[in-house]
């Protein structure tokens, strides 16, 4: 009776029977005349669906009452004629249901494929090495270690005369893999700066602080952005900003909240609070993408170090200790060139998929409208 828009109706099988039902539920028993099946089928036509959306009640918990559902009326054939439709109905949805089975397995096959792809971009096997190209040219190339030795040389050179130098967090390698040829571990402390947003008061809490031109992040504007957050539902005013920080376009957010290490990329300057970590790589350094590339692959290892809490959560310093496994600059260019490529054929297949999807529902709901909407 909960939210009727989502059509949640079921069958009590043989071996439930007698079983006991949540009060959230409306229990339908057919009498002799009526056969269950038949009526399983009728309250999942869209007129019944909209019938019972138009009687709904409440906002936070829109549900419709027992006497909604028993005033629906509907006109019922005789049962030898109920049975026919069942036997059609069943026929027809199971070639649908498996049409359907096999769209479902397509897209649990991309997200393996994608988590693949991802998997060997940061393992050195998407696209042939830095080292190996450089040797069958006969050339040299800057190594990742060369790299990370130049970025925090020149970080160093940039704090001379500023107070003491604290060194960057170095990574733990002892239990860690052997990397490719020309690799490195780093640290995102080592290759850039890594920070909690800073937000004292939320837009949301403070209607002064709202309605400006300055785009606040929120942890879901993070886990929509599928790699590239554009769009927000929040706004700081000039006020908001003063207590927070606009940080750039390109800044990679990485959620420590709910969903942990979710990632998405700035595409335009934006605010957002401290459950959101923000990464800015250091010019020269290894590019925000692949940086992105190797969070994807890590969620699960780093979603264990979670707080067993009501809302799950990680620390910063989870983060400053991440080995990033870093490939030399020229290599990590061809590694997101070559991800991308392959995200976007997934991304035009899962959007294909999705769209038989619909139309397995649309026809499904034609289907039940020519059996059920001659007997209104």
């Amino acid at each position: 009776m909960t939210r009727p828009n989502l059509n949640a109706v079921a069958i009590v099988p043989p071996d439930l029977d007698g079983a006991i039902g949540s009060t959230g539920f409306h229990v339908l028993r057919a009498n002799d005349d009526v056969e269950p099946h038949w009526l399983y089928y009728a309250v999942q036509s869209s007129r019944f669906v909209k019938a019972m959306c138009e009687v709904v009640q409440g906002a936070l918990y829109p549900a419709v009452r027992p006497k909604d559902i028993r005033e629906y009326t509907i006109n019922v054939p005789p049962l030898g004629k109920q049975r026919e439709i069942v036997a059609e109905l069943e026929k027809q949805f199971s070639r649908l249901d498996e049409a359907v089975t096999n769209l479902h397995r397509v897209k649990a096959n991309l997200k393996r494929y994608k988590a693949s792809v991802l998997k060997a971009a940061v393992e050195g096997r998407l696209v042939e090495t830095e080292a190996s190209l450089a040797r069958r040219e006969g050339r040299t190339y800057e190594t990742g270690e060369q790299l990370l030795q130049r970025i925090l040389e020149a970080r160093r050179a940039r704090w001379a005369g500023k107070g003491k130098y604290k060194e960057s967090v170095a990574p733990v390698t002892d239990e860690l893999p052997d990397l490719p040829e020309g690799w490195t571990w780093a640290t995102m402390p080592q290759l850039g700066e890594l920070n909690r947003g800073k937000s004292k008061h939320r837009p949301r809490d403070d209607r002064a602080l709202y309605g400006g031109p300055y785009p606040f992040i929120q942890t879901g504007d993070v886990r929509r952005s599928d790699g590239s957050i554009t769009e927000f539902t929040q706004t700081y005013s000039e006020l908001g900003l003063a207590q927070s920080r606009l940080w750039p376009k390109g800044t990679l957010c990485i959620t420590i909240a709910a969903n942990i290490a979710e990632t998405g990329i700035l595409k335009l300057q934006a605010c957002f609070p401290d459950s959101v970590v923000g990464f800015i790589p250091q010019q020269g350094s290894p590019t925000v993408e692949y940086v992105e590339c190797f969070i994807r692959t890590a969620r699960d290892r780093l979603d264990r170090f979670a707080s067993a809490t009501a809302q799950k959560n990680i620390n910063l310093e989870v983060l400053e200790a991440v080995a990033i496994p870093t490939p030399p600059l020229a290599e990590q260019t061809r590694i997101v060139a070559e991800v991308d490529r392959h995200l976007s054929i997934i991304r035009e297949v899962d959007a294909e998929v999705d769209a038989n999807l619909k139309r397995a529902q649309a026809l499904r709901q034609a289907t039940l409208a020519k059996a059920f909407g001659d007997h209104r």
